[in-house]
């Protein structure tokens, strides 16, 4: 450390009769130690690699000094701890840690890629190659299953990224009263199997059917004779999704916004409840269904009713399904399950998938993929590590604030590299725990 006086020292408040400085001449010291989790998941389940393997680099790899690879790590694993601008790695490239995180050796005299070079290979990414890397996730979610699963929900759902700038492809959307982007996600609970930006000037159903068949398509080879359900809310409910449901041998059950004719048919229901309310007062609510048909559908399809009554009035929900079974159970058991498909949406921006301020719209397709890939990590870290701990429901920003962002000394010789915890860091046991888990001779990576 530099003595006293030098130009890097500040001087703060005295402790007594005890002087108080400050520097940046620590050396090897890193803020992200926990990180090291999240690559130990990478290193298991081979994520990043595979993105790197699909993604065109057409430089000569004897004149290459930052390898596909390493590039793509540096900036996932960044994200997953709260880095998410590529100025940020004008400081992190010399970071031991994130030297180590992107496979290279902990050594100040040789950088990892800078902000422009990360740039270039963002840049580089054509549609083909975003279609590869996006192939990619759901080979990542058919690998953490150790065997086949009899059933598996689809959420299908789009969520507004507000736009600051005049990126490619911005159009202001009436709904959210704001400029931005229409991206659909699908998860299968807690796992992200598609992330697919759109332009927000379409129809909020637009592509799902496509990206529903490929998305089938790929399941089915690999499981045979898996029930595949789709549940999404009323911007996906039309007639030619249902009917790719049903040539695809899908299941769906899909909301419905009320009309008229809609509201005729659940009287049966709806009268009955409004009666049972006035009579008893609490909140009643009675289920059935009844066959309609939309003009734009090509038959009549189920549809069930909540007939719901409160203090505040009717409140009926309609669902339109080809699933049998008590339309009880199918609302109350499955589709309310819905609202944990929001909850993974609002995760997913806590790694910065919103951050989609470049220009050309590939670009930020591919910053939304980066952004997946690191919510992917640190879903895994917490599906497998953390499961049975107090923090196995915590969300991907409490992740990282209590586990990634940790102190360390970083000691780097030919023969090891050191990471010498804080001493006062809070979570030590649980942390053991989870390195025990990760790196077992055969760690159990399976869902749910």
């Amino acid at each position: 450390m530099k003595t006293e006086g030098t130009p890097s020292s500040m001087t703060l408040s005295s402790l007594g009769s005890q002087k108080v400085q400050a520097d940046f001449d620590g050396g090897q010291i890193t803020r992200d130690a926990g990180a090291i989790l999240p690559r130990e998941v990478d290193r298991r389940i081979g994520l990043t690699q595979a993105l790197a393997d699909v993604i065109p680099d057409p430089r000569h790899p004897a004149l290459t000094l930052h390898g596909q690879q390493t590039r793509l790590a540096q900036r996932i694993l960044g994200i997953a701890c709260g880095e998410e601008d590529l100025n940020d790695h004008q400081t992190l490239r010399n970071d031991p840690c994130f030297q180590i995180l992107s496979g290279r050796p902990a050594d100040p005299e040789r950088p990892l890629a800078s902000p422009p070079t990360l740039w270039r290979r963002e840049d580089r990414a054509d549609q083909k190659a975003l279609a590869r890397m996006a192939a990619g996730f759901v080979e990542t979610f058919i690998a953490s299953y150790p065997a086949a699963p009899e059933i598996i929900v689809l959420d299908f759902d789009a969520t507004d990224f507000p736009l600051h700038g005049h990126q490619e492809r911005r159009f202001f959307h009436g709904d959210y009263d704001s400029y931005g982007f229409l991206p659909r996600e699908v998860f299968c609970g807690d796992q992200l199997l598609a992330p697919y930006l759109r332009s927000s000037r379409i129809d909020a159903a637009r592509n799902s059917r496509a990206l529903l068949k490929l998305l089938v398509r790929r399941l089915r080879r690999a499981w045979p004779n898996v029930k595949i359900i789709v549940r999404a809310d009323r911007g996906l409910c039309r007639g030619k999704f249902m009917k790719g449901c049903d040539a695809n041998g899908v299941y769906y059950l899909l909301g419905w916004a009320q009309n008229s004719v809609l509201l005729k048919e659940a009287q049966p229901w709806t009268v009955p409840a409004e009666g049972h309310f006035h009579r008893t007062n609490p909140k009643v609510r009675l289920f059935g269904s009844f066959g309609y048909g939309a003009e734009t559908w090509d038959r009549k399809r189920r549809v069930l009713v909540k007939a719901e009554h409160t203090e505040k009035g009717p409140n009926p929900r309609f669902l339109v399904t080809n699933l049998p079974g008590d339309p009880h159970e199918r609302d109350d058991d499955l589709y309310c399950q819905r609202g944990e498909m929001e909850n993974r949406l609002k995760e997913q921006l806590d790694p910065f998938a919103g951050r989609t301020s470049g220009h050309y719209f590939l670009n930020n397709q591919f910053r939304l993929l980066q952004a997946g890939a690191a919510y992917i990590l640190t879903e895994t870290l917490r599906r497998i590590g953390l499961k049975g701990t107090s923090l196995e429901n915590a969300q991907a920003g409490t992740i990282r604030t209590k586990l990634l962002k940790i102190g360390a000394l970083v000691k780097s010789s030919v023969r090891r590299v050191v990471f010498h915890l804080a001493g006062g860091f809070p979570l030590q046991s649980l942390f053991r725990q989870i390195v025990a888990r990760l790196t077992a001779p055969t760690p159990v990576f399976s869902s749910g």
